[in-house]
């Protein structure tokens, strides 16, 4: 197939590019700057040059290809409205060019914040309509529209390496907060758990996705099933040599600041469906393995 990635340069959308070659397919990869350009088509995919406010050059990408990997968004959270409504319009885009054919597009959502089931997250947990993210109501009104839309749904902590260095989603913003306040957190006893995810074994499963996925399917990406907050505190003391407390939901307001509303969420992801769906089992190393290998 030929395949339009967006974010094609990320620290997600590089591993996705990769693994489409390595199993291939040809890759069209969006690049925003000539630097971007430059990696992508140094990885062995054509370029498509534009931005993911560039919503005629996202429906080229999409109309020019076989099936659509949606993996670009603006992590900038001090705007996150705007980069939610940019992504909508860019869902859209893509999906409405694909109307009428039987092109695959997998989108990319996240599972923290999604309702439980029984105390975990699963493929059956539905984004709530007031989920601050567009993403999986798109997909689901693009499915409803008759296109083969999926989504990806990726645990907050995405961690591995690549040629920019070491990366790990929220949980590295952990460690980093600690290195700033002069001492590692956990709200409460610590107990509440967070799923992570190699970018590898991520990448692997937007492949088989891409490949595979039923109408509508909700896939959830998570090799770590559930990491305790406090166990990431003590990792974070113990590696460097700072002390480790717990915290107050108020005092959590001051020491993690926008990522406070987030902290103490519950969020372990089981993948039953996934794995029996497309036989996708995560293969690299965990959260925590890696963070001691490769960062402290």
């Amino acid at each position: 197939m030929k395949v339009f990635v967006t974010g094609a340069s990320g620290f997600i959308g590089s591993a996705v590019v990769k693994e489409l070659l390595d199993a291939g397919h040809e890759v069209l990869g969006l690049a925003r700057s000539a630097e971007s350009a430059r990696m992508v088509e140094e990885a062995g995919a054509t370029v498509l040059r534009g931005a993911l406010e560039d919503l005629d050059i996202l429906k080229e990408g999409a109309t020019q290809s076989d099936g659509v990997i949606h993996t670009a968004f603006s992590h900038d959270f001090t705007q996150f409205d705007k980069s939610a409504a940019a992504d909508k319009a860019a869902i859209e885009a893509m999906g409405n060019a694909l109307k009428g054919t039987d092109k695959p597009i997998v989108i990319t959502g996240g599972t923290l914040g999604l309702p439980l089931i029984d105390g975990w997250i699963t493929e059956d947990s539905v984004a709530p309509k007031e989920s601050p993210r567009f993403s999986e109501s798109a997909m689901m009104s693009l499915a409803e529209a008759g296109v083969h839309a999926s989504i990806v749904r990726l645990a907050p902590s995405v961690h591995g390496t690549y040629d920019r260095g070491f990366r790990a989603g929220f949980g590295l913003i952990i460690v980093e907060t600690a290195k700033q306040k002069g001492f590692a957190a956990y709200v409460g006893d610590g107990s509440n758990r967070w799923s992570a995810v190699h970018r590898l074994d991520a990448a692997r499963l937007f492949r088989l996705a891409l490949e595979q996925s039923a109408v509508g399917a909700r896939y959830n990406a998570a090799g770590d099933a559930g990491i305790t907050m406090r166990e990431l505190a003590q990792l974070t003391g113990e590696k460097l040599d700072l002390p480790v407390k717990s915290i107050s939901p108020e005092e959590a307001k001051e020491y993690y600041s926008w990522m406070s509303y987030f902290i103490s969420f519950e969020s372990a992801v089981k993948i039953d469906e996934t794995r029996e769906q497309l036989g996708w089992e995560p293969g690299h190393p965990g959260l925590l393995e890696d963070l001691r290998k490769n960062y402290f």
